[in-house]
């Protein structure tokens, strides 16, 4: 093991304290020397643990000899103290360096010129120290009010002056003068789930932070400030001699914290900075660090993460299980309790389950699975005792495939989804004790395993759970103005568990290689024969899994105004129940997936699908909706709306008679009487006419441009929709057989929101008819930052085509990277080429975009010139690069 001599060599160092050499340069030279030999010894392997102990130790030792040169060694009115992470001896490469001066009476103005001179000293020399000045009494007074600054002075050590100082100080804010064990425990409980929620209660996060995040460094140090305050512990194996750990855990608990404290090391030298955020920047290069190898379909900053978010949840589970033990110590010692029976295996102590003797999982498997069904069956229960937790985690091995096969356990495990309270809380439970994937092993191997991209935001366990979560609030009243339609669609579904059990398949077969959702059909069909489903729910769950992408991608990526193509997806769906499951899982799905995914607009899209699909069902396959018809209803839903607001019934005809199909087709009754109101009612030509609709029922802000027709509109309005930050989600391009256009943008703010201040709304107005009016604004290149994340990731660019001849267009796909003036730079090809847009589905996916545009020639006609498509797959790549 490296000793600190090969860091710092002290005789040498005193040996040019002595000598002519600036005393600011020799401190700097040596901390720099120091701290560089500390990161050599880092890359060569050496342990962290080691090495944050030699950096406070080596600022220990200059710290001391910088002290001298200010303050004479045998004053007993003064001393200085290390606290927080320096004062418990752990120091990274960019950690804080918490000092405080301790000062036996009030008198900082007799030390003051000094300690101005001292810390300024420390400075010059390249030391950032947070630094205090308190005398006793106002360490007393101060940490009574905060318990940072209390939790701060508890962990102190000396580092110069005299120790009866830092001893008395110590005394004076013990718990028996101040933040009473009991009452630190329950304010630093507090400080956790405060913490905790910062985070959404979930350390899966795809780029998490290893200090603060749930399964943190922080909750480590929780851990030990408790049992600091509590048995006056000064390690954390002290917690083994009071039974609290067994010393299997605690080696887990110091395994995990040394690898959490690698990868901290490790940030710190690669940024050059305090730094927990293990970001997109810095994963790929860390894994590389830490010798990870991409295999087949694995990437190696895949392997890497899912070792964290392995070891986050197994310090997770720990310090659930001591926060446990700790409460029934410190706040539940005194309650005088008689255990209540549930049956001859469990009973309830302080209102926690716990088993009635030791040898219950021993002499009853099955109880593993049943625990948690009891919990769900009284809501009373708080939770499980500690040393129940540590028994599960004990008899884990019994869930093996005896154990599966058992009829009783596959009806306990069965029973867990039917209960109508508890079933998501009691799997992300059964998740955290490693009961899950024990009995499916299957999920086993989604635990903790990420997707390296900026679509999925959560592990895919975690991201199963959410999905479970959400289908549950579904099911709760108090939440229904969530999602009023799926909260009363939710209620009609026969069997719940058909549903739960589609979320928790839906991505299981993730990691796998090959398409997970054939995959992870197969293993949800297998296990519901299993368990004794009826063939008909086997191959209800079974579909489920398998088109569980259906509807979000038939919704996303094709032009569902198409009687066609909501005829084909109905003859998918087979029948409404299949659609209602479907409709509620892809929902469920969506949320689950990325927080900053579900909006407004791809509510109003999924339901819009959904219904023309119920009315497809009803009118029966074999009997489709015909174009006529549709176009039909729709304009005598619409003229009804005009007359009503006595617009000229022969302008109406005058204008209707103008535009093509298509229009009344891809726009409802709604929006048909509102452009041509506004349009009839523009005698004065005003052009261009841009109307803008807030909350659109379709979802979103819903622009409409009216005006003379011109090839480079839609770069333009694009470009500029696009310079002021918003995002296009859907564009619906038309032009009447006068050379007027009928174009429609839907948008949304960056965050996801529709656009919501008036002001706000005047800007896009005066924006949009100002570069509109001016075709030059083509020119100008979209100048907006992108997200910092898109760097990390490269999307080969596919341009696609296909002909959708029963409609007379083309359909070109552009896969892309995600970045500004995309849109834009579409436009300006389709221009350039000779090229009409129809019609564009815009989708991004976390960092590329899957956009679908649907052109015809200049003469309304599908593009099918193997030379034409050519040049126009050519002039868009080069626009990309540009």
């Amino acid at each position: 093991m490296t000793a600190l001599t090969a860091i710092f060599d002290e005789q040498q160092f005193e040996t040019l304290l002595k000598s002519d050499q600036p005393t600011v340069q020799l401190f700097r030279e040596t901390l720099r020397d120091s701290k560089e030999r500390i990161k050599d010894l880092f890359l060569e392997g050496e342990s962290t643990t080691n090495l944050v102990t030699f950096q406070a130790q080596l600022i220990d030792r200059l710290l001391h000899h910088a002290w001298r040169d200010y303050f004479t060694t045998n004053d007993p009115n003064i001393s200085l103290i290390a606290v927080g992470g320096y004062g418990r001896g752990e120091l990274h490469p960019g950690s804080d360096i918490d000092i405080l001066i301790l000062l036996r009476d009030n008198k900082h103005d007799h030390y003051r010129a000094a300690l101005e001179l001292f810390v300024m000293f420390l400075w010059d020399i390249g030391l950032e120290v947070g630094h205090s000045v308190r005398s006793l009494q106002e360490c007393v007074e101060q940490a009574s009010l905060d318990i940072t600054i209390a939790t701060n002075l508890m962990e102190s050590r000396p580092i110069a002056g005299p120790v009866e100082l830092l001893t008395a100080m110590r005394q004076l804010t013990g718990p028996d003068q101040i933040w009473p064990s009991r009452d630190f425990f329950e304010a630093k409980w507090q400080e956790q789930i405060q913490r905790h929620r910062k985070f959404d209660d979930t350390a899966y996060n795809l780029e998490p932070n290893i200090k603060e995040g749930p399964g943190g460094m922080r909750d480590i140090q929780m851990i030990g400030w408790v049992a600091k305050r509590h048995f006056n512990a000064t390690t954390l194996h002290d917690l083994v001699k009071h039974s609290f750990l067994t010393e299997a855990e605690h080696g887990e608990l110091i395994e995990g914290q040394n690898f959490l404290w690698k990868i901290r090391f490790a940030l710190h030298i690669l940024t050059k900075r305090r730094e927990d955020r293990l970001l997109f920047d810095y994963q790929r290069t860390l894994a590389e660090q830490f010798g990870y190898q991409t295999q087949e379909s694995v990437l190696a900053v895949e392997q890497f993460m899912k070792q964290y978010y392995r070891t986050i949840m197994e310090l997770n589970r720990l310090n659930e299980m001591l926060l446990q033990l700790f409460q029934e110590a410190i706040l539940l010692k005194d309650d005088v309790n008689t255990p209540t029976p549930l049956n001859k295996r469990f009973q309830v102590s302080k209102g926690f389950i716990e088993v009635t003797h030791k040898q219950v999982f021993q002499n009853y498997p099955f109880a593993l699975l049943e625990i948690f069904l009891l919990i769900q069956q009284h809501p009373e229960i708080k939770g499980v005792r500690a040393t129940t937790i540590r028994l599960i985690r004990k008899h884990r091995n019994l869930i093996d495939n005896a154990f599966r096969q058992d009829l009783r356990n596959r009806t306990l495990f069965m029973e867990i989804f039917r209960q109508p309270h508890g079933v998501t809380h009691e799997l992300r439970r059964m998740n955290r004790y490693g009961i899950l994937a024990c009995y499916l092993p299957p999920f086993g191997k989604i635990v903790g395993l990420m997707q390296y991209d900026l679509f999925h935001i959560y592990t895919v366990d975690e991201h199963t759970l959410m999905v479970l979560r959400n289908l549950r609030r579904m099911t709760i009243n108090t939440h229904n103005d969530e999602l009023p339609y799926c909260s009363q669609l939710i209620k009609k579904i026969p069997k719940l568990e058909l549903l739960y059990l589609g979320g928790v398949f839906h991505d299981i077969a993730k990691g796998r290689g090959g398409d997970h959702s054939e995959l992870g059909s197969h293993d949800a069909l297998e296990f519901c024969q299993q368990h004794s489903l009826s063939n008909h729910d086997a191959r209800l769950v079974a579909w489920l899994v398998k088109n569980h992408l259906l509807m979000s991608s038939t919704a996303q990526r094709k032009d569902i105004s198409d009687p066609e193509i909501v005829a084909h997806f109905a003859a998918q769906m087979g029948d409404k129940n299949r659609l209602d499951h479907l409709y509620l899982l892809t929902v469920a799905d969506i949320r689950g997936t990325n927080k900053t995914l579900w909006n407004s607009w791809k509510d109003a899209l999924l339901f819009d699908l959904y219904q023309a699909t119920v009315r497809v069902l009803r009118r029966g396959l074999e009997n489709p909706i015909d174009h006529s018809e549709l176009i039909n209803e729709t304009k005598e839903s619409a003229l009804k709306k005009l007359n009503s607001a006595n617009i000229n019934s022969t302008a109406i005809t005058k204008l209707w008679n103008s535009l093509p199909e298509d229009y009344f087709l891809r726009h409802n009754a709604e929006q048909i009487a509102w452009h041509s109101e506004a349009i009839i009612l523009n005698s004065a030509r005003d052009f261009p006419l841009i109307l803008v609709q807030q909350e659109a029922e379709r979802g979103g802000t819903e622009i409409f441009i009216h005006m003379p027709y011109a090839n480079h509109l839609f770069a333009v309005t694009t470009r500029s929709l696009d310079q002021l930050g918003l995002t296009v989600v859907d564009a619906r391009i038309i032009t009447s057989d006068k050379d007027y256009t009928f174009d429609t943008y839907v948008v949304l703010e960056e965050n996801g929101a529709t656009i919501s201040s008036g002001h706000r709304i005047e800007d896009i107005l005066a924006q949009l008819k100002r570069e509109l009016s001016h075709p030059q604004f083509i020119d100008k290149k979209v100048e907006r930052r992108s997200a910092r994340q898109l760097k990390h990731f490269h999307t080969p660019t596919q341009i696609n085509f296909d002909q959708d001849l029963r409609n007379q267009r083309t359909i070109m796909e552009l896969i892309t990277a995600d970045r500004p003036g995309i849109l834009s730079a579409v436009g300006r090809t389709l221009m350039e080429c000779d090229i009409d847009l129809q019609n564009a589905k815009i989708c991004t996916v976390g960092e590329r975009v899957e956009d679908v545009f649907f052109i015809v020639d200049n003469n309304g006609q599908p593009v099918t010139n193997n030379e034409q498509l050519a040049t126009l797959k050519q002039t868009l790549s080069s626009y990309l690069t540009k």
